[in-house]
């Protein structure tokens, strides 16, 4: 039976670990890690609002890495770079505390609904980026009306990605684009250090609410870190829309899955 026991959490260990390791590496190529690691903490046997917790925090040392990387980036516009991460650690401390105070039967109702947003945000990421450049012009008659509604939609995405978190990246980078900003790499600079704001800022109220699972956290951040180290090597060797269809099959097939599953018996 003890021999059982250590089995079974073995082969979790594993499961978390690969599952991280892969997400690592989508995230390092194209995004949606979220979509592996997530459903996967689920499958073993966590509890949604701990799982999202702990997916959050177990992928926060790759997206720090990342931000790392485009650290000569963050000096070009100090200001706007210190207002979006206001929004984003206000939004994403508001989106954690709702996420706490959900109900996990409510939460999972509604997680089908968040997946399906982040799978057609992901999967529609280029049409929108172009549909939000084209509306600049619009938007440029009025620059205050403008400010202020750019402002109000980061902070949305701020405590959507506090709530849940994917897909966040890629409707931040719609919102940089209202603002204006044209230049990609700067645009991942700051989605990269705005998502890492926001994933350790939900720290907070997730260690005082003890959702936090530290030890399966601690392999899937290990399994992270080696997935997005290695898809540097490969990111340059595999075609990106096949990483891009792969991501969204998978989003989709976890869309259906957690739609089926939360309204069932």
């Amino acid at each position: 039976m003890l021999l059982q026991g250590v089995y079974f959490v073995v082969v979790q260990y594993l499961l978390i670990f690969v599952a991280a390791m892969l997400a690592g590496g989508l995230n390092g190529i194209a995004g949606g890690g979220s979509f592996i690691l997530f459903p996967v903490l689920m499958f073993v046997g966590i509890s949604p609002i701990p799982a999202n917790a702990t997916n959050s925090i177990a992928l926060l040392p790759g997206t720090l890495a990342s931000a790392g990387a485009y650290r000569h980036e963050f000096a070009k516009d100090k200001r706007a770079l210190i207002q979006i991460c206001v929004l984003g650690a206000i939004g994403g401390l508001a989106g954690a505390i709702l996420l706490l105070k959900t109900p996990p039967i409510v939460f999972l109702r509604i997680l089908p609904y968040l997946l399906l947003t982040a799978t057609l945000a992901f999967a529609f990421s280029k049409k929108l980026t172009v549909w939000v450049e084209k509306q600049q012009s619009k938007f440029a008659q009025l620059q205050s009306l403008r400010t202020v509604l750019i402002a109000i939609l980061q902070l949305v995405v701020a405590v959507y990605g506090g709530f849940f978190g994917g897909g966040m990246g890629i409707l931040f980078l719609a919102s940089f684009a209202l603002m204006g900003m044209t230049n990609i790499n700067r645009m991942n600079a700051y989605k990269t250090l705005l998502t890492s704001c926001i994933n350790a800022i939900t720290v907070i109220p997730f260690v005082f609410a003890g959702v936090i699972l530290w030890q399966q956290g601690a392999i899937a951040a290990i399994g992270a870190s080696i997935g997005g180290y290695i898809s540097a090597y490969y990111a340059q060797k595999i075609a990106p829309i096949i990483v891009r269809r792969f991501v969204i099959g998978v989003g989709a097939a976890m869309t259906l899955y957690f739609f089926v599953k939360s309204w069932l018996p």
